[in-house]
């Protein structure tokens, strides 16, 4: 049976925003308020220029060089069969499974919100059961996906719209007053730690061999959904700094868009934003489990994992996609995820920073201007830098991990490439 390809525009569109609204602004606007005040909707779009600035390289590369692995394919066309290439890979992969656990293990905390007698190990079991959920739903197919994303997506979108729109009618103005804003410093600050909440948009271009016409839908689908995802972040970010004052916001952090609905839409606010986390979650990890199994098997195809991994069934690859889930749920069980959550995102910083070097040396292939890749990689640096700083204070011992997961991810590939024959193969492009 033939892979057509059947993934439209908005059905590309909808894997973006979940990967991105799912990642972060209900778990991170609180602690983006504690460090910027009542300015942090300014770094809400300081990040999400940074985030453009990249989605520019993703979507010159993903037009030109379609591929089911999207990163893994930029990395390897931009820096060849090596060391590099192969080590940022790894860390690709592992970036996804440490996202994909934050999200999990997330879901799992606002489920039990809804069953508040429940003992303890019902986390775990929610937890657990969204993702054998999820990977049943990647298992029937890029079709699946598409549709049950675009459903997810919809319905989250539609619950954030309307606490915006609503909340704005409530804002007090004194609230929003520039004479509360923190010094710039801090505005930026927090924006490297935002930037966490946009780290989903490079998941459109696993989806380009899926795609009616990846040349034309995959950048259009990259820029829709960053915009949006933008706009949303801005609009949701001033509907609750406008409602609620910055010290019961930063009380509530880890639920700061639900409380900020209580003062005008009531205690059953607080259930419908609760109901909407559950949505944005279960949309990021669909789409991030998508990409990430994506990942796996383009890796293990092109001579990154074991030769038992290439076996197919159905004209799948279900072996990437169930070693993908298999981590996430040991993870997502057993460790702190707020320290992963960070390893995560820094190493998906990371990742974009590689991507858009290697298109510096790919530029003139794909017509893209190298001072806009060069802004991207200055961006990207800029926010990695200030989320290691933020790690340097905060949390040492989580900087120390991020280093050690950077030199194992190197160190394995390595010793894979010292050990084995096998080595990584460009495959031909499509067109």
């Amino acid at each position: 049976m033939s892979n057509k390809k059947i993934m439209g525009l908005w059905s590309a569109v909808s894997i973006g925003i979940g990967g991105m609204v799912g990642g972060g602004i209900y778990s991170l606007l609180g602690t983006a308020t504690q460090i910027a005040g009542n300015a942090m909707y300014i770094s809400f779009v300081i990040a999400g220029t940074v985030a453009l600035l990249s989605t520019y390289s993703y979507a010159k590369l993903g037009a030109k060089f379609p591929s089911a692995g999207g990163p893994v394919e930029f990395l390897v066309r931009g820096f060849g069969d090596g060391i590099i290439s192969g080590g940022f890979n790894i860390l690709l992969w592992i970036g996804y499974v440490f996202a994909l656990s934050l999200y999990a293990r997330a879901f799992g905390a606002y489920a039990m919100i809804f069953f508040p007698g429940l003992p303890g190990y019902w986390l775990h079991i929610f937890t657990t059961s969204i993702i054998v959920f999820f990977t049943a739903i990647n298992f029937m197919g890029s079709k699946a996906v598409g549709r049950s994303e675009l459903l997810v997506v919809t319905v989250n979108l539609g619950v954030l719209i309307f606490f915006s729109v609503v909340g704005f009618l409530f804002i007090k103005p004194a609230l929003l007053s520039p004479a509360h804003w923190p010094h710039v410093n801090d505005v930026f600050f927090a924006s490297g730690v935002v930037f966490l909440t946009y780290e989903g948009f490079g998941l459109v271009t696993n989806a380009a061999e899926d795609m009616k016409n990846p040349k034309k839908t995959l950048p259009m689908a990259l820029y829709i959904s960053v915009v949006i995802v933008i706009l949303i972040y801005v609009f949701t970010s001033i509907a609750v700094i406008g409602n609620l004052p910055v010290p019961k916001i930063v009380e509530a952090s880890d639920y700061a868009v639900a409380a900020a609905a209580k003062p005008f839409l009531g205690a059953i606010g607080f259930k419908i934003i609760a109901i909407a986390a559950l949505f944005a979650t279960s949309s990021a990890i669909n789409a991030t489990l998508y990409g990430g199994a994506n990942v796996s098997y383009t890796i293990a195809k092109d001579g990154e994992l074991p030769m038992m991994f290439e076996r197919k069934i159905w004209n799948r690859a279900p072996e990437g996609l169930f070693l993908t889930a298999a981590l996430v749920i040991v993870f997502s069980n057993l460790l702190d995820l707020g320290g992963i959550g960070m390893l995560g995102s820094a190493s998906f910083l990371l990742i974009y920073a590689a991507v858009n070097v290697g298109h510096l040396h790919l530029y003139k292939e794909t017509s893209a201007n190298p001072y806009i890749i060069w802004l991207a990689i200055l961006g990207c640096i800029f926010s990695f830098a200030v989320l290691s700083y933020y790690l340097l204070i905060r949390s040492p011992v989580t900087l120390v991990a991020l280093a050690a997961v950077f030199a194992l991810s190197f160190l394995a590939e390595l010793a894979y490439r010292k050990y084995t024959l096998r080595t990584l193969k460009v495959r031909p492009r499509i067109w």
